[in-house]
């Protein structure tokens, strides 16, 4: 089955990446794709775009060419009270908030500590989806965690970059995280992380540790524009009747 749904793409506005939106749009129309996420990394990232770039998401049109658009973030969870670099109003104007562990922002500490942070991350109602929640350089108690995010219908993120640039040895933890999302009754979210368009919409490894753990795909998000949209509403974004029409 291919998913017509990416969350987490990078631009070279974040500088550490390589493409454009333009890129993006058409490596998407190319392969079938109806809506992805640009999720530039949040302002304390030492190469991350200014302030300034998420505030003026607003001028990206809502649907190129029949691809949708989101307007998105990936922070960067800040502490272990789960406070995230973009904040108050300003997250009501995006579409979709991510939010993940970035080594520069929050250094590696203890499995109680990356708990604790991803706990409250997720229980302060800012954050849509936790990305990669399986890095090995930050153990987490993966139940608690994987309960925290059912009840708060916050999704989690099998990132399928952390098993081929990144975050090598993540696929124990991610296929024991999908087993424990399955079993809390939560939601997956599978996220390609491209830092270049060529990667956009490619999930084999995830994908793979998915159908590993037999996770119900009717509570995996890519399955449709219309899956990840109403997951958004319900968590509060009301900016999303523009992508009607896909």
């Amino acid at each position: 089955m291919k998913y017509p749904v990416d969350t987490h793409a990078h631009t070279i506005a974040s500088t550490h990446a390589y493409s454009t939106v333009h890129d993006y749009i058409a490596v998407a129309k190319e392969r079938g794709l109806k809506l992805f996420a640009i999720t530039d990394h949040g302002p304390d990232m030492a190469d991350a775009p200014h302030f300034w770039h998420f505030v003026n998401l607003r001028v990206l049109p809502r649907i190129v060419d029949g691809v949708g658009i989101l307007r998105g973030i990936e922070a960067n969870i800040k502490n272990d009270a789960g406070e995230i670099d973009y904040f108050g109003d300003y997250l009501k104007e995006l579409d979709i908030v991510l939010a993940g562990f970035h080594e520069p922002v929050f250094p590696p500490s203890d499995k109680q500590t990356h708990t604790k942070a991803l706990i409250n991350t997720i229980e302060s109602g800012n954050v849509d989806i936790i990305t990669h929640p399986g890095n090995p350089a930050y153990p987490i108690d993966i139940t608690a965690v994987a309960e925290a995010a059912a009840r708060c219908d916050v999704a989690l993120e099998i990132n399928n970059s952390s098993f081929e640039m990144s975050r090598k040895g993540s696929e124990a933890n991610c296929i024991a995280i999908a087993k424990a999302v399955r079993d809390a009754g939560g939601l997956l979210v599978m996220g390609s992380d491209s830092h270049v368009a060529f990667s956009l919409g490619e999930f084999p490894q995830a994908l793979a540790i998915i159908e590993a753990a037999k996770f119900p795909k009717e509570r995996l998000l890519n399955r449709t524009p219309e899956a990840l949209l109403e997951f958004l509403s319900k968590r509060g974004h009301t900016t999303l009747d523009d992508f009607a029409e896909l």
